[in-house]
């Protein structure tokens, strides 16, 4: 997967495992992967021991962001209305666990980070 550093994949991986055995997390996100030409994002925090389904908050762009599961070999496949891929933001530094964006986002109908 192209989204994640190692670092990444470990801390997301550390926090799915925490979250399968059962811990109550709420860790902040990990990574955020956007849309270089329309609105979508998703702020991940969690990965499955498969290495690809993640969890987090994700918005689509069409207001009503929500909290879920995705494929990240699926997004590598998604292109953008102008054709362009899926890319993490490398200067992303999260500022507040998931369930402060997911709380914003709800009121706010996206995610504004």
């Amino acid at each position: 997967m192209t989204f994640l550093t190692e670092q990444q994949r470990a801390e997301m991986l550390a926090n799915g495992t925490a979250r399968a055995r059962g811990q109550a997390i709420d860790p902040y996100p990990v990574v955020k992967l956007y849309t270089l030409d329309a609105v979508a994002c998703w702020l991940l925090t969690e990965l499955d021991a498969d290495g690809d389904r993640a969890y987090g908050l994700t918005d689509a762009g069409t207001g009503f962001p929500e909290l879920g599961h995705v494929s990240l070999s699926a997004l590598e496949r998604v292109r953008g209305p102008q054709g362009l891929r899926i890319v993490a933001d490398a200067h992303f530094r999260a500022r507040q666990p998931l369930s402060g964006y997911a709380a914003d986002a709800q009121r706010d109908g996206s995610i504004n980070d």
